[in-house]
Order: structure tokens, then sequence, then C-alpha cells
């Protein structure tokens, strides 16, 4: 699988040449580990792979015992793995890092011998559990891996040529003409088949939908089990969040509800199930924010926020759950729109999973002012430009699953707060087109905002 992570790990290599480490962190099944030996193979002259998920106890304890003398620890690494590595052109990895601290905090001390690169991949890396009693190495930068987006997808399916002609047309504010068709299509296998790497991998050997959901129900029921293993305390709090993301989603307004989960809760009870939940990369959390103006961050309210699924093929998975697997007739009909739900959830995820893997933060703007109708809102998206100027900064985004639809919330925004706008947009299932200080794009263009 050909992912654009590689090019920022070259980037990394040529940049830092051995002054820092690289922490790849995701979700569990993102392609972490998959990544990083494709790297290590292709780039160095020889590598390690400590996989602390499967290494034994006496190769942990080194890292306890020989962090003071770093030559002695990365001689018996090479002894043990039965591996010879040259200085400056070979790569250690430290997979599922998380299970061992203490060879993160020994980051520090490798770095400075300048030996080796080193490359660590993780999830739940930042839970109390993963941190406790351990210094965090200022020598390691992080990067995040999400699932794949949809020009990786489309390089999966054979297809190395649609998105540049996309990238061209959303460049240039034209409709996509005769190729429109096609590229929904293509998008909405994406949204059905999602990202993870082994659901797509299936997809493309296969194009069989039941045998795509029993790779995808294989990665829940891996979700599931880490909630149950690793959030503690916060367990129960945690799955009641899990299971009731579909059934907050279906609703209108996609803000998540405590009272959902129990009578009279409140965000204090809830917010470190939350965290867990964000730091798994399992969830993509949205907040609302007060202004939709130059620093989106400065006015978040994080006690409303909205959840969504990290990747919109698991959550299909999830949501339509017949029999403990989704049938091949709701994939079809998903397929050809044909299904009888409103498919707002499955379409706003896919575009709040999108704008995060291409790094946008996640805002939204909810006005609910019962005296002032012109200040009563709920725009889906608020997204911030790269170069923060004086004014213009913000975007907001409506998204539209269906062909008929109203506007009404975005423009009282566009009204209301249009020195602080730049470009608004709406995100729907037909072609590009500007109107009304508009621009209508289709749905597969969201990587490009």
């Amino acid at each position: 699988m050909r992912r654009k992570i590689y090019n920022k790990l070259l980037e990394w290599k040529r940049e830092k040449n051995g002054s820092t480490a690289l922490m790849i962190e995701g979700a569990r099944r993102v392609g972490k580990s998959y990544i990083a030996q494709e790297f290590a193979k292709n780039e160095y002259e020889s590598h390690i792979l400590i996989d602390f998920s499967k290494a034994p106890s006496r190769v942990k304890h080194w890292f306890d015992e020989y962090l003071e003398d770093i030559p002695a620890l990365l001689q018996n690494i090479q002894l043990h793995y039965k591996k010879q590595l040259t200085p400056r052109r070979s790569l250690i990895i430290f997979d599922e890092v998380q299970k061992c601290p203490r060879a993160r905090e020994a980051i520090k001390a490798l770095v400075e011998d300048g030996r080796f690169d080193y490359l660590e991949t993780g999830s739940l890396i930042s839970i109390k559990k993963n941190v406790e009693n351990i210094v965090i190495p200022s020598e390691e930068d992080g990067i995040d891996m999400y699932p794949m987006d949809f020009e990786e997808f489309l390089w999966a399916m054979g297809n190395e040529v649609m998105m540049p002609y996309i990238r061209k047309q959303f460049d240039n504010q034209k409709p996509m003409g005769d190729f429109h068709r096609e590229a929904m299509h293509y998008f909405r296998q994406y949204l059905i088949v999602g990202g993870m790497p082994q659901a797509v991998a299936e997809y493309a050997a296969s194009r069989d939908f039941n045998r795509v959901d029993a790779v995808k129900r294989q990665i829940l029921r891996l979700y599931k089990n880490d909630i149950k293993k690793y959030a503690g305390t916060a367990t129960a709090r945690v799955s009641a969040i899990y299971d009731a993301i579909p059934g907050q989603l279906q609703k209108k307004e996609k803000k998540f509800s405590l009272v959902a989960l129990k009578d009279e809760a409140r965000m204090r009870e809830y917010d470190s199930a939350f965290f867990w939940l964000d730091d798994s990369k399992m969830v993509n959390i949205c907040y609302n924010t007060t202004a939709p103006n130059i620093g989106l961050q400065l006015n978040e309210d994080r006690t409303a926020l909205k959840c969504y699924f990290c990747d919109t093929g698991l959550l299909i998975s999830l949501a339509f759950n017949a029999r403990g697997i989704v049938t091949n007739e709701i994939y079809q009909k998903l397929m050809f729109d044909k299904l009888e739900i409103d498919e707002g959830m499955l379409v706003e995820n896919i575009v709040a999973q999108m704008l995060r893997a291409t790094g946008h933060k996640l805002f939204f703007y909810s006005n609910y002012d019962k005296e002032t109708a012109e200040n009563r809102m709920q725009v889906d998206f608020l997204i911030q430009k790269g170069q923060v100027t004086s004014r213009h900064n913000i975007s907001p985004i409506e998204v539209k699953s269906g062909s008929n639809y109203t506007l009404t919330s975005i423009n009282k925004c566009i009204v209301k707060f249009g020195q602080y706008l730049s470009t608004p947009y709406v995100l729907h299932s037909k072609d590009v087109e500007v109107k009304d200080r508009l621009l209508y794009i289709p749905l597969y263009m969201t990587p490009l905002l």
C-alpha cells in the first residue's frame, strides 16, 4: 500500500540526520508497523525491529539496566536479534513502544549516542499508564498517521490519474464534467470500504463487500478489546461513548448528548473518557467554537462536541450490525445511494475524517439564540487558513448528503461574520459550481480544502 506518510519519513531522515527520533502515532491497524518496516528496508543498509508486544521480558529489562551504558544496550540488542548494524546507515524500530515506556525514555540517550536512527510506533501513548514515571524525550518528533485518504484509495484501486485531474478542476473552480460521475463512484466505494489498509487490500483483491466487512469487524473487535484492556477505571464510560456514536451521529444535530448515556450526566464525568478515545485515535473530536473568527481554538467550548468515528468504513460496520455482519444487500444499497435512511451521518463522518487527515483541527459553530433568529445557526465545520492574515481566515463548511437542501445557516454565518470569513463551501454530491457567494464542490474534493 502506497502511503503519503512515506515522504514525511524521508523528509525527517534528510533534515534531522539522526538528531531526533520519530514517533508515528495512530489508531490500531492504520499501517504504522508496515510503513516503518517498508521505510527501513528501502532507506537503510540494515535495521532491527523490536516489537514490544512480542519482545521477551529480558529485552525490555535492558532499558532499565543499561540506560547509563548505551554501548552495552546496543550490543545486547544486536546480539539478541542476530544482526550487525552500521553506524549512520542503520535504523532501529521500537514498534508498539507504549508497551515499554522505558524504551521511549531511553530515546534521549540513544539519540545523543548518535550511532543509529530511531523510529517509534505507538498508540495510546499519552494515557497515564504509558507515561507514568518516565521523562518524555525532547529529542522525539511526532507524526500522526490516519486511515488511507481518498487519493491513497485511488492508488490502491490502480487509478493514478483521477486525483490530479480533481485537483486541477478544484484549483480552477471548474466542473468535473463527464468525469464527475466516475469520481463519485470511486468516492462511494471509499465511503463504504473506508481507509483501513487491510480492508482496502481485501477490496482491491476481491471486490467482495462481505469479505471486506469481515476484516472491518475484526478491527472493531480489536478496538473493543483495547477498551476493556487499557481504559482502566474509565472502561464503562469509554464503552458507553463508543457504543453511542452511531446513534448520536444519526441525529439531525450531531452534537453529542451526554443524557443519552445517563440522566443528568455532566462533561466533567466523561471528559477523561473522551480524551482516552481521542488519544487512541479511534475517534475524531469536533469542538464547538463560540465565535468563528481568527482564533477558533481560543474560543473553543470543550463542553459541546461532536464525536466522529476514525474511519467511516468501520462506522458502517458498527452501525449496520445485522447478525454480526453487514449484509451485501445493505452495501449494494449504499453503493447506489438507495438506502432508505438519511446518509447524513456517514457523509459528515467522512468529511471529518478527510479534514483531520489533511491536518485540520475540527470545529463547528452552533448558536441556539432563542430571541434573535439571525443569530440562530448550526454550521457543520469551520476550518482555518494555513497562513493567518488580519482578516478573512475562516471558511465555513456545510455538508449535504441529499440533492434537496437549504443553506439557511451558512448564509446567516456569511451575513453576521463576513469580515472574518474566507471562502464558504458547500460539500455535496453534485459538480463544482460558484453561486451566491458560495463555492459548491463535490464531496471528493474535501481533502483539497
